[in-house]
């Protein structure tokens, strides 16, 4: 399965990009925020990507964090939630704030994505509610790749041997955090549910600020 590629842009679509990988082009269907954030055609590009495979399609589905991939494998795990969905929750929530979303059971935040109505959105809660601390926790200890300038001859990577992800910052402070928490003994979900709420008061605060704010939601009342 291709688990990642990285090449040159040749040009971008409503919805997809394609990249030309050693003379190969990929076409790659994604967000808006994952298009918007890429670069110029004929500049360099490197995404993680899910290959979807049907009877008479096949289509891949880029992103630009594992976070974010494994997001849209789980949101497509529910029923009634295909691709076209997980993309829009992705696309109108990104992956921190279906994480946070999920960890808050807020599923007025994931019936804001186009075309979810709030069945599927309770639904989406219900089911993946507890993964939020497993998938939060995805970016402790990751590494960003080396710079694609340096590799534009990069060839297509598979699933079996994983590139390291690049985690935002404020994604890797939540992970730490999370982690943190459950050192000191806290459950996932509750633990994952503090951590979403203080980040969600606070985008700004490192990991050392998310602990002490998500100990004093924790902590007893009265």
């Amino acid at each position: 399965m291709i688990g990642r590629i990285a090449g040159q842009i040749v040009y971008r679509g409503e919805d997809h990009v394609l990249i030309d990988v050693r003379g190969v082009g990929y076409v790659v269907y994604c967000t808006d925020r994952v298009l918007a954030s890429l670069g110029r055609p004929g500049e360099f590009a490197a995404l993680y990507t899910d290959l979807l495979v049907r009877e008479d399609l096949l289509q891949l589905f880029g992103f630009p964090t594992l976070v974010e991939k494994e997001w849209f494998r789980l949101l497509m795990s529910v029923q009634g939630v295909g691709a076209k969905a997980s993309l829009a929750i992705l696309g109108a929530l990104g992956a921190d704030g279906v994480s946070r979303a999920l960890a808050l059971g807020d599923w007025n935040a994931v019936k804001a994505a186009k075309g979810i109505g709030p069945k599927t959105a309770q639904r989406v809660v219900n089911e993946l509610k507890d993964k939020a601390p497993m998938v939060m926790a995805m970016g402790v200890g990751a590494s960003p790749p080396p710079p694609l300038s340096d590799a534009p001859d990069e060839v297509v990577e598979t699933a079996a041997r994983p590139p390291a992800a690049p985690p935002a910052p404020v994604a890797s402070a939540q992970a730490e955090a999370l982690s943190a928490l459950g050192n000191l003994g806290y459950g996932p979900g509750e633990a994952a549910g503090a951590v979403a709420q203080a980040a969600g008061e606070d985008g700004s605060l490192d990991t050392a600020g998310l602990i002490r704010a998500a100990l004093k939601l924790l902590a007893p009342k009265g």
